[in-house]
């Protein structure tokens, strides 16, 4: 459940850009909406579902599939656009969405990792090193 924790944060921020909820959702809506995530970017990249489970316990493969789903998760709660970290965006947006006990530590990672990526050119590889900053430094709730 903590590694479902990341999509959950992710799904939120998605749901704040949709205008679809005006208030900081429940954890139990986050858990819902983190399923149909997976399900959509799971569905574009194809990774192993091991690799997908993996990402929660600090293990990252190195394959495009796995990357690229980082990627995908990532760009549809709007952390990221283009292979470029877009940590204010996420930072505002947990305030709104997340529980507090979750996002206080989620909004510090973001901002921890907001380089994470620059100088990396591809987008699945950008993704990837935000994934890895961002467990690093959140790693009780981190989860992709």
């Amino acid at each position: 459940m903590i590694r479902r924790k990341f999509v959950i944060v992710l799904v939120g921020m998605v749901l704040l850009s949709s205008h679809l909820v005006e208030s900081a959702a429940t954890m139990e809506q986050l858990a819902k909406s983190s399923e149909m995530m997976r399900t959509v970017c799971m569905g574009k990249t194809k990774p192993p579902m091991d690799q997908v489970e993996g990402l929660g316990q600090g293990k990252f493969a190195e394959g495009k599939e796995i990357m690229c789903y980082s990627n995908c998760v990532l760009e549809m709660m709007g952390a990221m656009r283009k292979g470029k970290i877009n940590a204010d965006g996420a930072i505002k947006q947990v305030d709104m969405l997340i529980p507090a006990e979750i996002g206080e530590p989620t909004k510090k990672a973001f901002d921890i990792c907001r380089n994470a990526a620059d100088g990396v050119k591809n987008s699945c590889e950008a993704a990837n090193a935000l994934v890895k900053c961002l467990h690093k430094n959140n790693p009780k709730y981190f989860f992709a």
